[in-house]
């Protein structure tokens, strides 16, 4: 296994000893190097940590400025075997002018100095922003890149630094950054704590992230900067995308660490649709890149990633419950413009007494009423076939008298014995043809009824088995407005539980009825019953989840597959990961490759899909979703799953 894109970051704040440069590098080597035992590849420590932020008129001794520079020296020499990126904040001369800087460091070279451009009122007495003009500064006994850079190791990573508040300025460094290929922003960074500060500084720096598609990690000052009138808590993130994926506790008195792995490749993905174009030919020209060398390699077991095993599904109760409520309401002003437009009168829907026609009824309902319409006007049509159970032919009966619609009854199997009797089908044989033509009788029926009845026929199909192609070619895969194709199957259960709490009795009970009914399509009959006996209980013959493995496996991977493009190797690395103790990880790849197989192969069944509302970031809609010809292989991806070991 490689390393699946991800570096791992860490924000270091060690405890500091004002105005004693050297105890501080020693003290910083030591924090470094426990860092570097986990894996850590790139870390950053605080603004001015081997002066101290809070030194006040000391900055003007060049006492401690030596100091800072032997210091930073004696640090490169004791660095020269390590990899890692590390970034520190000093106190630098040039130009006649004091500028605060932050010095990044790789296999003891001094990579680059980077001043603060965006000074605090405070800072000015001591400092000056960054000179536009000024590309070199001498440093230890060298000259070194100084101003606008960018960090590039290899062709996969471009690091970017800012520090301390210029995340609060107007117009942060880190936005120039990013938009000219910067994945990680590194902040060393110095801010005094204060009643409430922290969860804004919280806030500010996940939706910095978010709006840059980077990693941002931040390192700040800690307990031994000052208890005059400032204090420093050492506060450390580190951040992805808009989510916080560790932060430290505060003052820790022995200072504070935390360490993380940030996700280039989901990173990139998210890129490939935001404004990391023209938009990064800025006035100002392009950062100078310097190059660096490979960080350090990542076993499998130092990458700290979890994940959690329903990514369409919000984690905790009220999210959950806003979530299903802005779902339903997403598809019920979808609904109700359609038949706005359409001018029909009414809705029909085939009711299996399954999970998936259950949510589309309840849509329904809930379009009726914007409308002003009585719930009759909703028709549900009810169409036993050979493996119908009496078990579900009841929660249908239940569920119609329950929320007040017109409820049809109309057999199937004489029709389908009919036309196999047609084409030379013996009913016996138990395939395909023997399903499908149950399927597309219904269809049939239902788009009849539809024109007869001046009705918009309603699709039920959800997207999890869009995504597996798990319906029959213009049977249940038409319809004249596909409701449920943008709700994963996860998620289809949690609204119908939603939907309990909002009926009486009679209602909640026939909805629990759909939640303990199996994921079958009932089309093949319970072998072991007699002609008229039935048994009121759920069971089927035909398990879905037998067949196709568990769908709360393939939304893991449709998640991650259709969001970030993720390899075969990467997804089956953060399925073990998400469903660890759940199931073997034999079976996660055997559905892997299921996923994959059915993907690629069923992408005609979605190349013609009938309009209906986008409710997520994934949609598997030909216009608004995804895009793939028909005849597209998939032997590149299913052999690599093919070939992961278990």
């Amino acid at each position: 296994m490689g390393n699946f894109g991800f570096v791992k970051t860490g924000a270091l704040s060690p405890r500091i000893t004002v105005a004693n440069p050297q105890k501080n590098a020693v003290t910083a080597l030591e924090a470094i190097r426990v860092a570097l035992l986990d894996g850590v590849q790139a870390v950053v420590l605080p603004e001015l940590y081997l002066s101290g932020c809070s030194c006040g008129d000391l900055f003007g001794q060049p006492v401690l400025l030596d100091a800072c520079e032997a210091a930073l020296d004696w640090l490169l020499e004791q660095t020269r075997q390590s990899p890692a990126l590390v970034v520190l904040g000093l106190p630098v001369r040039a130009n006649e002018r004091l500028y605060n800087c932050a010095a990044v460091i790789q296999q003891g070279k001094l990579l680059g100095v980077v001043p603060k451009q965006h000074l605090g009122s405070g800072e000015k007495r001591w400092f000056s922003p960054a000179a536009p003009g000024a590309d070199e500064v001498r440093l230890c006994g060298r000259g070194v890149p100084f101003g606008r850079l960018l960090f590039c190791c290899g062709n996969k990573l471009s690091v970017g630094v800012e520090l301390g508040g210029e995340l609060w300025s107007p117009a942060p460094p880190s936005v120039e950054m990013a938009l000219q290929g910067a994945q990680l922003i590194l902040n060393p960074a110095a801010q005094a704590e204060a009643v409430a500060h922290n969860g804004y500084r919280r806030a500010l720096i996940a939706q910095q992230s978010a709006r840059l598609c980077c990693g941002y990690i931040y390192a700040g000052a800690g307990p031994g900067e000052s208890s005059t009138d400032t204090l420093f808590s050492g506060a450390c993130f580190v951040a992805e995308n808009g989510r916080v994926l560790t932060e430290s506790r505060r003052f820790e008195q022995e200072g504070s660490a935390v360490y993380h792995c940030v996700d280039l490749e989901l990173l990139r993905a998210e890129r490939r649709f935001g404004l990391f174009g023209d938009e990064a030919r800025e006035n100002r020209g392009p950062l100078r890149r310097i190059p660096c060398a490979a960080l350090p390699k990542l076993r499998e077991a130092q990458i700290s990633r979890k994940y959690a095993p329903l990514p369409f599904v919000p984690e905790g109760l009220l999210a959950r419950t806003e979530r299903c409520r802005e779902i339903f309401e997403i598809q019920t002003a979808a609904l109700v413009n359609r038949l706005r437009h359409t001018g029909q009168s009414q809705m029909i829907l085939g009711i299996s007494g399954g999970l998936d026609s259950t949510l589309a009824l309840l849509v329904a309902l809930r379009a009726a009423k914007a409308l002003q319409w009585p719930p009759e006007r909703v028709l549900g049509i009810t169409m036993p076939g050979f493996g119908t159970t009496q078990f579900t032919r009841e929660t249908v009966d239940r569920l119609a008298r329950a929320l007040g619609i017109t409820l049809w009854e109309i057999d199937i199997r004489p029709a389908c014995e009919l036309h196999m009797q047609d084409i030379g089908h013996n009913p016996e044989e138990r395939d395909t043809t023997y399903e499908n033509i149950q399927a597309r009788e219904r269809t049939q029926i239902l788009m009849d009824l539809a024109n007869q009845e001046n009705a918009l026929l309603l699709g039920t199909g959800d997207l999890s088995e869009l995504a597996l192609g798990w319906c029959t070619y213009n049977g249940d895969h038409m319809s004249m407005y596909g409701l449920n194709g943008g709700v994963p199957k996860t998620m289809v259960r949690h609204l119908v539980e939603y939907a309990m709490d909002e009926g009486d009795e009679a209602a909640a009970q026939a909805l629990r009825r759909v939640l303990e009914t199996p994921i079958s399509p009932e089309l093949l009959p319970l072998e072991d019953l007699e002609e008229g006996e039935y048994i009121d209980i759920p069971q089927s013959a035909q398990q879905t989840e037998d067949i196709l493995g568990k769908y709360e496996v393939h939304d893991f991977y449709l998640y991650y597959f259709f969001r970030f493009g993720f390899s075969p190797e990467k997804l089956f690395f953060m399925a073990r990961r998400a469903f660890t103790g759940t199931y073997a990880p034999g079976e996660l790849k055997e559905w892997l490759l299921i996923f994959l197989r059915r993907f690629f192969s069923q992408q005609f069944k979605r190349s013609c899909l009938p309009d209906g509302p986008k409710i997520g970031s994934v949609c598997l809609s030909p216009r608004e979703g995804w895009r793939m010809p028909s005849d597209a292989a998939g032997e590149l991806w299913i052999r690599r799953a093919e070939e992961l070991e278990i």
